[in-house]
């Protein structure tokens, strides 16, 4: 039987080199698949990770319908057997919804890969339908650290250091970037709660000179 995957973790876990993979391994053996991803840090149309992987994908945009897609590859004497869908927190709830569709009445295995919760600890809609819809979550098991040592489990927007919780839910950024520009990092609980990014522990946890005379 065919089945809704969602494997998920916080960025930097690498489910995009997990999603380039599990298209490699379907492959290999025999299967045909399709690619899809939408707003990718290194461009459209493209699923990146970043060990240095990348192939080339269909970019995912509002109108996008997975279902009349498939359906036309079907019908034009095309072989579908497994969608890849990259970045799928960006994907609507609709999108997820034709998803499980195509699981359900073609048989084709979905596997969708993304992060759950946003900057906020909010989940997007999309990572909302795949925990209502999912045959299966997998939580992956590489695990980021947070600059304290201990496992990252949040994902925290950033402007010159600083953890930032207000603004757009989707805003394109990568772990790092130039001053001014919006980045990422990835925090234990602990400190996403307290916004104590690695460059503000920096400036608060850098011992300060004892006011002795020599």
């Amino acid at each position: 039987m065919a089945q809704l995957i969602f494997f998920t973790g916080p960025m930097n876990c690498g489910k995009s080199t997990l999603a380039l993979q599990t298209d490699f391994t379907e492959a290999q053996a025999g299967r045909s698949g399709r690619l899809f991803t939408r707003d990718d840090r290194a461009g459209s149309a493209l699923i990146s990770s970043r060990i240095g992987l990348e192939q080339p994908a269909i970019e995912v945009a509002d109108g996008f319908d997975f279902w009349v897609f498939v359906i036309a590859e079907l019908t034009s004497a095309r072989r579908v057997d497994y969608l890849i869908c990259d970045e799928a927190q960006f994907y609507t709830a609709a999108h997820i919804d034709q998803l499980a569709r195509i699981v359900d009445e073609l048989q084709v295995d979905v596997y969708c890969f993304g992060i759950l919760t946003d900057f906020r600890t909010e989940l997007f809609p999309a990572t909302r339908r795949l925990v209502e819809l999912s045959d299966r979550m997998e939580l992956l098991q590489v695990r980021p650290r947070c600059w304290c040592g201990a496992p990252a489990t949040h994902n925290a927007r950033t402007v010159d250091g600083r953890m930032i919780t207000q603004g757009s839910q989707v805003v394109i950024g990568d772990m790092a970037a130039e001053q001014g520009a919006v980045a990422y990092e990835v925090l234990c609980r602990r400190h996403h709660r307290r916004r104590m990014t690695s460059a503000v522990a920096r400036i608060t946890l850098n011992p300060e000179p004892l006011p002795f005379d020599e």
